[in-house]
């Protein structure tokens, strides 16, 4: 959009300089005093001093390494993105190629690559991105702007970029890019120690801090991303200015309405409204989650970054009342956010379809982002359960078990043959719009760092994965060991290893799936009574669970060879959504653990659209190692003899296009039944 300067004599001009006016004096304008520059409540363990060695998650982050990383970096190569940064540079000739957010898919795909480096040395691979780093040094513009397809041609850039810089933010995703690009260079710095990127970053950092501010030009980013991109590059340089610039884009948003700005019959008018956006309220305002999922995610995070990192406590707040909203009425069982295929969107309170809904694999990389910053500042496990249903259903789906082909959208019902996101029948190599390929493969490495948190004396176990850690809690190293096969397995053994004797408080997380809550709002409910619970022993005595915001609270002198044993009962559990939820009406859904089953055709003799199981039909849970890289496999019986068996959700479509479904009609119709969405 415009800034007040330049639709000086037009109609908007007024209209803009009187909310300038007006927001320099609102309480919500950022004109209130920050408390100190903090942090988090709660830190974190570094990923880099967690290593993983169990049964599911190490698997999947080597194949990321090993497959997922390189191969975005060829398909950057491939697609011409890499190559839009060699035209900037005067390196090659030709015009911009592909979408003016392109250069993102590069940022993100190199913060994936720096993950690694962090892990593992490997010098080919380090090498191979300090050539790129140099080649989009040499692409940036002498003040620090970076954007490539307005450098390569200024007069003619993609569609959407608007007619000069920064002149169409709405859409144009420079912010975005940029974002992504700051995001990237504070993990290569970390990971290797060189400034090279950094300093392409703090160098476009500085120019905005330059170009936008009270003051100066007034825009907000359309696509939200740069306030998390800026809260890192602060953590990283500790220079205040891009912590408020972060905090001023939030700011922004809600205080210049351009209301309907095409045709009403114009089918792509939503992408440019207010709310698609998350612009129709300031963002302390906004109570509940509407317009682009993955926008909104992003805006979220970036909100609890502002709260913690500067001193804002009204910004978490305002992400509480929308936590309330997305965990109470829009979040799909999955752990999907995003109900509409034809906006990216929120929808209504309780529109959440089946066939059709989006849940982009991105929206559920910014879900965990979310729920993991809420964890931090509130020290809450409900926060940390939600963390688990998306990571281990709706963000593991958007990547196949090889690590080469992708979902966009992670519907929950599919007949096979409908077309998802850009044509792609099942999962997809690529997509011309790519930001959830290299998303995913950036999201995997960090997987190790939700394992342990801390504060003070006190250790959060959050995650049930086996390996190990070293864990810093007041000056003390303390040594962790997990052992288990969980999710496949409800025993976990944890090996406490102080330096020295050390009194302590471990937090173990019980999840709520273990005390009979598949979600913390009634939006989601077990259908079926189990009497079972979470058993807990230190050193092999009985110990009663002091539960303390979900998480049994254990203080006592540690030293080493102590033991903590937790056992959670992992029965087949049915669940049902609320009343509200036309899609699931009449309908149930399988869990085991923090695992949603589904059905697929594969199978299930290729159709299971007509699918109805019976209240009381038994299921039996059995691992079978040499299906889908082993998984737990559910059977039991449709009725009429015909039996069924359920896969975990996050495995569907490994075997090609087929029919699936999550939920099922709960009473058995006739065998000829079909369901229609």
């Amino acid at each position: 959009m415009k800034d007040w300067k330049t639709a000086l004599g037009t109609g908007e001009a007024a209209i803009l300089l009187a909310a300038g006016i007006l927001a320099a004096f609102s309480p919500l304008s950022g004109a209130e005093k920050p408390s100190p520059v903090g942090d988090y409540p709660i830190r974190p363990v570094p990923f880099t001093q967690v290593r993983l060695d169990d049964v599911f998650w190490a698997p999947r982050l080597r194949t990321n390494q090993a497959v997922t990383i390189p191969y975005a970096l060829r398909k950057n190569e491939e697609t011409g993105r890499v190559d839009n940064f060699r035209k900037a540079a005067g390196l090659v000739k030709g015009p911009f190629q592909g979408r003016r957010f392109n250069d993102s898919d590069v940022y993100k795909a190199m913060e994936a690559a720096s993950y690694t480096l962090r892990i593992e040395k490997n010098e080919a691979l380090e090498k191979a991105l300090d050539d790129l780093i140099a080649v989009i040094a040499k692409a940036q513009e002498a003040d620090g702007y970076l954007f490539t397809t307005r450098t390569i041609d200024p007069k003619n850039p993609a569609p959407g970029s608007g007619p000069e810089r920064w002149s169409n933010l709405r859409v144009s995703h420079e912010l975005y890019n940029v974002g992504n690009l700051y995001e990237a260079a504070a993990a290569h710095f970390q990971a290797t120690g060189k400034r090279a990127f950094l300093d392409v970053a703090v160098k476009n950092a500085d120019l905005l801090v330059k170009t936008f501010g009270p003051g100066r030009r007034r825009a907000f980013p359309g696509h939200q991303e740069i306030e998390i991109g800026l809260a890192k590059l602060f953590r990283a340089t500790q220079n205040r200015a891009y912590l408020d610039l972060a905090k001023f884009f939030l700011d922004e948003r809600g205080r210049y309405f351009q209301g309907e700005r095409h045709a009403p019959d114009d089918p792509f008018a939503v992408y440019d409204s207010d709310e698609y956006m998350q612009n129709h309220k300031p963002v302390l305002k906004q109570d509940e989650a509407v317009g682009h999922a993955v926008r909104a995610m992003y805006m979220y995070a970036g909100m609890a970054d502002i709260a913690a990192l500067g001193g804002f406590p009204a910004y978490a707040k305002a992400i509480d009342r929308l936590w309330e909203n997305v965990l109470g009425k829009k979040m799909h069982i999955t752990g999907g956010v995003g109900a509409r295929s034809t906006s990216e969107a929120f929808g209504d309170a309780y529109e959440l379809p089946n066939r059709t809904a989006y849940a982009e694999t991105c929206a559920a990389v910014g879900n965990a982002l979310w729920q993991q910053r809420l964890f931090l500042l509130h020290g809450d496990a409900k926060y940390i359960d939600v963390l688990e249903r998306v990571m281990s259903n709706g963000l593991l789906s958007g990547v196949s078990l090889d690590g080469m082909s992708f979902f966009y959208q992670n519907p929950l019902e599919s007949d096979g043959k409908t077309e998802l996101y850009q044509g792609q029948v099942g999962r997809a190599p690529w997509f011309e719009v790519a930001c959830c390929p290299p998303n995913i493969s950036r999201f995997l490495p960090s997987v190790p760092g939700y394992v342990y948190a801390v504060k003070d004396d006190a250790i959060y176990v959050n995650l049930f994965i086996g390996g190990e850690a070293s864990v810093d809690a007041a000056g003390r190293t303390i040594s962790l060991r997990q052992e288990t096969r969980y999710p496949w397995d409800g025993a976990v053994r944890i090996a406490i290893e102080p330096e020295a004797p050390a009194e302590l408080t471990v937090l173990v997380r019980i999840p709520g799936w273990a005390r009979n809550e598949p979600v913390p709002t009634d939006l989601y409910r077990f259908l079926d009574k189990f009497e079972g619970k979470p058993t807990l022993r230190v050193n092999g005595a009985p110990l009663a669970i002091d539960l303390e915001n979900g998480y049994a609270k254990i203080r006592r002198a540690w030293k080493k060879g102590d033991r903590i044993e937790l056992d959670l009962p992992m029965p087949v559990r049915r669940v049902v959504a609320h009343p509200a939820v036309r899609a699931a009406e009449g309908r149930v859904a399988f869990q085991r653990g923090p695992l949603v089953y589904c059905a697929e055709g594969a199978d299930n003799g290729g159709g299971v659209l007509g699918l109805a199981i019976p209240d009381d039909a038994g299921f039996t849970a059995k691992f079978d190692p040499a299906l889908l890289n082993g998984v737990v496999v559910l059977s039991g019986s449709a009725g009429w003899g015909r039996p069924v068996r359920l896969i975990p959700y996050f495995a569907w479509a490994n075997r090609g296009p087929g029919e699936m479904a999550v939920w099922f009609p709960r009473r058995p119709g006739p065998p000829s039944s079909t369901h229609v969405p």
